[in-house]
């Protein structure tokens, strides 16, 4: 039976990998509370950890998890909006177009959140099935649906 491995080479191992994620799940200025949050939360509960657990898997769901905390956050934010009248003359001015990879990122921040989650663990993560479906805490199949359905989704968001 192997032991785990000290929890700083864990966290040099999986940093990149959980910071990837995080930012394609809640952007760039989320990111660092969440990616604290949650090696504060790996550290809490590494000691109890079995040794033959899957680390990365184990860290990504706490990751996903802590992406949900941090958009559940912001739903219940209030958002400032300009003065109606004044945001009516600026409603009219076009935008300029976006970029293709724009339009990508927002069509993935338009997912639900498990078809997002496994968009970002295959694509920016690089996990296979197996390890996704353990990160969002389902079967197998059903990590490949969500990532099909959130793909199909996408193809059609970005070709319109």
């Amino acid at each position: 039976m192997t032991s785990l491995p000290p929890f700083q080479r864990f966290l040099d191992e999986q940093r990149d990998v959980v910071w990837r994620f995080l930012v394609a799940q809640v952007g760039a200025a989320e990111a660092d509370d969440c990616f604290q949050e949650t090696f504060v939360a790996a550290l809490r509960a590494y000691p109890r950890l079995r040794p033959d657990s899957n680390l990365r898997a184990w860290v990504l769901t706490i990751a996903q998890r802590k992406a949900l905390d941090a958009h559940r956050a912001r739903a219940r934010r209030a958002v400032p909006v300009a003065d109606p009248a004044e945001q009516a003359r600026d409603g009219a001015s076009a935008k300029a177009p976006a970029t293709p990879d724009e339009e990508l990122w927002a069509g993935v921040a338009a997912l639900p959140a498990r078809q997002r989650a496994a968009v970002t663990l295959r694509y920016v993560a690089d996990l296979p099935h197996r390890e996704i479906a353990v990160a969002l805490g389902c079967t197998e199949e059903a990590a490949r649906r969500s990532l099909h359905e959130g793909l199909t989704k996408l193809r059609k968001a970005v070709a319109a």
